[in-house]
């Protein structure tokens, strides 16, 4: 209720496809760390009630053709990324200890922008404008990034906050 009128003044045609601070790629990248493959259902149906919540019904009529395949792309984004990282040899999945490693969520993050952003630019290469597609690709990243940056800083403070009451409670 705050970026996207903003951002809609100052990049409107952008502003349809892409965000400057996209709190759901936090929230994609995180979910799937916590519960791997099995976060992709629950984000997908996440995304078309939050879709049908939060947009015009203008801009739902102009996505409407490729708002599924859309949330199927991002909503198995950060899964790709996951896997695509530990099959390199690195395993960033939750492990019981609440560790956020920090750098590796974000390279997993950042990948996972770029599968999300290259899926979404496909799904929607019929109604970007050529012009604007680094335009919207520079947005889907900087706005995923943000996101995620401000979504573990939440997190990170749930912890602490966590770890404090329990100190407290003994």
């Amino acid at each position: 209720m705050v970026v996207t009128p903003v951002q809609g003044l100052i990049l409107p045609e952008v502003t349809v496809f892409a965000s400057l601070v996209y709190l759901p790629h936090g929230v994609r990248v995180l979910a799937t760390w916590a519960y791997g493959w099995k976060a992709i259902p629950v984000l997908a149906i996440g995304a078309t009630i939050s879709s049908y919540l939060f947009s015009s019904s203008d801009d739902l009529r102009l996505l409407e053709p490729a708002l599924l395949q859309s949330i199927l792309v991002g909503s198995a984004a950060a899964f790709i990324a996951f896997e695509i990282v530990r099959l390199i040899g690195f395993n960033y999945y939750f492990d019981g200890s609440r560790n956020l490693r920090l750098k590796g969520m974000i390279v997993i993050g950042a990948l996972s922008s770029v599968v999300n952003s290259l899926g979404q630019t496909l799904v929607y290469s019929e109604l970007i404008d050529l012009e604007k597609v680094i335009e919207v690709k520079a947005t889907y990243a900087a706005g995923d990034i943000i996101g995620l940056v401000v979504c573990m800083v939440a997190l990170m403070f749930v912890f602490r906050w966590d770890r404090r009451f329990r100190a407290l409670k003994r």
